[in-house]
């Protein structure tokens, strides 16, 4: 028999063989102990060092570049101009009471209410049309290429395009071309009555300032209009055949290369032809004709004396130029259009991305159930891709808030102001003469924390993706 407490056959043949190891007890029920601590410290510190040994760089770049100069601005903004003097709000409250600041709060909020949204949008629009066409990475090449273009190029480019004559700016140059179709300027816009003679300026045309009487023959006299904009089809200027009622001519009271009688008709000089002419009784037009090729006119059917002959305003109709895109109406809208341009691209790729990581299967189903395409867009692809649209919608949000380059550079100094947001503001206060850095420290922490709520609800959203 053995005893209870001797380890029996193979146990006992271990544990003899363990007692002439001469290892401790702990050791060899393989408890690591105290050793065992000491080198799993010594792993978990040794991480930490690499840890340090790699963010540390990062954490200190992050410290200069970054909360340094963030605490830096918020000091310098609670101090006067040159930094010395501690003013506390006071360039909060300028910033709030200054009517360039406000304009220049309420053209970002214009810029943040519209520009993201319309982006977007087209955006959309773009990715859906380009996946139905046949050579969709060249149209969306096109589309994003004016990404490539600095902001600088881009606002020169569309200062040429916004350009207020239609002879170098292509945006009016196509506008007056479409109005000029339905309604085309008068050939004789700019001739105007020779100085002393029988004709004064009336409501955009001209009248005679005498009355005239019927069976006279009036002559009216203009001058102004160059040689090259009288019609091909004037014929030298007389007066029309004698016969009842009353009668006229219109001619261009200029003879080329000097000479001539003014106020008398000479050989060379040419009549005004297809004229307006209308007959004025009482303050009541009563009769209209027009000029023949020789500027002759007859109202036969009038008699009688007391009329006045007025050449109606329509003759003289000046031509359409189109519409002064940077001018202080229409400068932010004309802004955000060349912004709209560059950044369209930019959301079109994003979609994009979106749009072919849908599952087809669902659109698909739907097209089967008989649902038409908007249907298809509308219920099905919106809502998929809306993720998407989000993380589009806020980053031309945040980059909206800091626009400065366009409106630096696009828009004339006259209208500049009309332009203005925080960013611009905050440049010019600093650095564009005034040099008052307090209120531009103050305008800067005001870009900060409007630009800070979006910056945390993007954060928010990524954070809750990838939880």
């Amino acid at each position: 028999m053995t005893r209870a407490s001797e380890p029996v056959g193979g146990d006992r043949a271990k544990v003899l063989a363990n007692g002439r190891s001469g290892a401790p007890a702990h050791r060899r029920q393989g408890d690591p102990g105290a050793g065992g601590r000491r080198r799993g410290g010594s792993r978990l510190g040794e991480r930490r060092v690499l840890a340090l040994l790699f963010l540390g760089p990062a954490a200190l770049m992050l410290a200069v570049l970054v909360c340094y100069p963030i605490m830096y601005t918020i000091w310098l903004s609670l101090h006067g101009g040159g930094g010395a003097t501690f003013v506390g709000a006071d360039n909060y409250v300028k910033m709030f009471t200054a009517a360039e600041t406000r304009r220049a709060i309420i053209n970002n909020l214009v810029w943040v209410v519209v520009t993201p949204s319309v982006v977007t949008t087209l955006g959309l629009i773009f990715a859906v049309l380009t996946e139905k066409v046949r050579r969709a990475t060249a149209f969306k090449l096109i589309l994003f290429m004016p990404m490539a273009i600095s902001f600088l190029a881009a606002g020169v480019t569309f200062r040429l395009v916004y350009d207020e004559n239609p002879e170098r700016g292509a945006l009016n140059a196509v506008i007056v071309a479409v109005h000029d179709t339905f309604a085309p300027p008068s050939p004789y816009y700019g001739a105007n009555p020779r100085d002393g003679g029988p004709l004064a300026a009336v409501d955009g045309g001209y009248q005679t300032t005498t009355p005239v009487d019927s069976g006279d023959a009036v002559a009216l006299p203009v001058v102004g209009l160059p040689q090259d904009r009288i019609p091909a089809d004037a014929a030298t200027a007389a007066l029309p055949p004698a016969g009842p009622g009353l009668r006229g001519v219109i001619w261009l009271d200029f003879t080329r290369g000097g000479g001539g009688k003014a106020g008398v008709i000479d050989a060379t000089e040419k009549g005004l032809p297809e004229m307006t002419v209308e007959a004025v009784a009482d303050g009541t037009v009563i009769a209209t004709t027009r000029t023949d090729a020789a500027g002759g006119f007859a109202f036969p059917e009038l008699t009688g004396d007391g009329y006045t002959i007025r050449l109606a305003a329509e003759n003289f109709t000046e031509p359409f130029n189109g519409l002064t895109w940077l001018g202080p109406g229409l400068v932010t809208p004309a802004v955000i259009g060349a912004y709209i341009w560059i950044w369209a691209g930019f959301a079109m790729v994003l979609i994009s991305a979106g749009l072919a990581a849908l599952p087809r299967e669902a659109l698909e189903a739907a097209r089967v159930d008989g649902a038409t395409e908007w249907q298809v867009f509308r219920r099905v692809t919106v809502p998929l891709v809306r993720p998407v649209l989000i993380v589009v919608l806020v980053t031309l949000t945040i980059n909206v808030l800091k626009v400065f380059d366009l409106i630096y550079v696009l828009p004339p100094e006259s209208s500049q102001d009309e332009a203005n947001v925080v960013a611009l503001e905050m440049y010019r206060v600093s650095f564009g003469g005034g040099l008052d850095y307090g209120l531009g420290s103050a305008l800067a922490v005001l870009l900060f924390v409007l630009v800070l709520p979006a910056m945390l609800f993007n954060i928010r959203r990524l954070r809750r993706d990838q939880g």
